[in-house]
């Protein structure tokens, strides 16, 4: 029984794909490249050596969750619309586009419902519906930008919960779609506390987290379980949807190394992006126009970071994470 078990995970593995679905933290190369960004340099100093759309100075989460589900990051849709590596597509597919969300944000980028839309067509002209309801995994990571976007917009604090509900019922709405696609299972990140980010944490001189962000992003991720609980009961299966949970990931990683660090390494030091503009007007990445001189420094050692840039968790910081997250992934196989 234990060797029968044993082989169809290994056999699913083996043929595994999977079919990613979201923003930044997830997306491998869909950023279209005539927007800067993730690629220009700095952006993939550590992997694979230069710009690879990844935001980040190396690999991102989907790289590891890749890793930890023994397959490889399946190809973007860019590049398979493109023409690039058309073999690699038997990895999957990442459909996920940095800046995006569960509705239109600040980007003029594909939001969900239209990443959906991409994958249906893929779905109906690989005709793949056998193959993948018996190895096929989804990862969604969305709605840190849809935030973004309210407060962008000048809304108030009072109008959150109607937008948290909005939002959720959306995904869950997405969720379904994706599921009746032929996806087996689905892994949905829970939002990152907010208030670690760099770009809240810079409020207190990186000295610690805004407790303000990180209560939104808290109930955010208590509506969101009880709505995947609800669909797992609803299912036959009782794990068809797992929740990835960031946000405790975060923390605890961020707990760790302030506490396995060196004592003079203070939480500062992890809260404070490795890359960033020389003034308040920049970014990490960024050139002035004219002399062409770069107007962002980056750190000495990217790997005693945790954070990247403002938003994004380095290579480092997202190896720390995904190794706290190891078993809800391997939930999925």
């Amino acid at each position: 029984m234990c060797s029968s078990v044993s082989t169809k995970r290994h056999h699913q593995k083996h043929n595994l794909k999977l079919f990613v679905f979201g923003d930044s933290y997830v997306d491998t190369g869909n950023w279209p490249k005539s927007y800067g960004g993730s690629w220009q340099q700095p952006y993939g100093i550590t992997y694979p050596g230069s710009p690879s759309g990844r935001f980040s100075d190396g690999r991102v989460l989907t790289d590891y969750i890749a890793g930890i589900l023994g397959t490889k990051s399946p190809i973007t849709y860019r590049g398979w619309k493109s023409g690039e590596k058309k073999l690699s597509m038997k990895y999957g597919m990442n459909f996920a586009y940095g800046g995006t969300g569960v509705f239109n944000t600040l980007v003029n980028q594909p939001n969900m419902t239209t990443q959906i839309d991409y994958f249906q067509q893929f779905v109906h002209q690989q005709k793949q519906y056998m193959q993948l309801n018996s190895s096929s995994i989804a990862i969604i990571s969305v709605a840190g930008n849809d935030y973004a976007t309210y407060f962008t917009s000048n809304h108030t604090l009072q109008g959150l919960p109607d937008l948290t509900k909005s939002i959720i019922k959306q995904l869950v709405y997405n969720i379904k779609r994706i599921r009746k696609l032929g996806v087996r299972k689905i892994g949905i990140t829970a939002m990152e506390p907010l208030g670690c980010l760099p770009q809240f944490a810079v409020s207190a001189s990186y000295q610690n987290c805004s407790k303000t962000e990180n209560s939104l992003a808290e109930f955010h991720n208590q509506m969101l379980v009880e709505s995947i609980k609800k669909l797992n009961n609803e299912s036959d299966d009782q794990s068809l949807f797992v929740v990835l949970d960031l946000y405790n990931a975060f923390s605890s990683s961020l707990y760790l190394q302030q506490n396995i660090s060196t004592v003079n390494s203070k939480m500062e030091s992890l809260l404070k992006p490795c890359c960033q503009g020389v003034s308040k007007e920049y970014s990490c990445g960024n050139i002035d126009e004219v002399t062409k001189m770069t107007k962002y420094s980056v750190c000495g050692n990217t790997n005693a970071s945790f954070f990247w840039d403002t938003i994004h968790p380095s290579q480092h910081g997202w190896l720390a994470i995904s190794s706290h997250l190891r078993s809800s992934i391997l939930e999925l196989v």
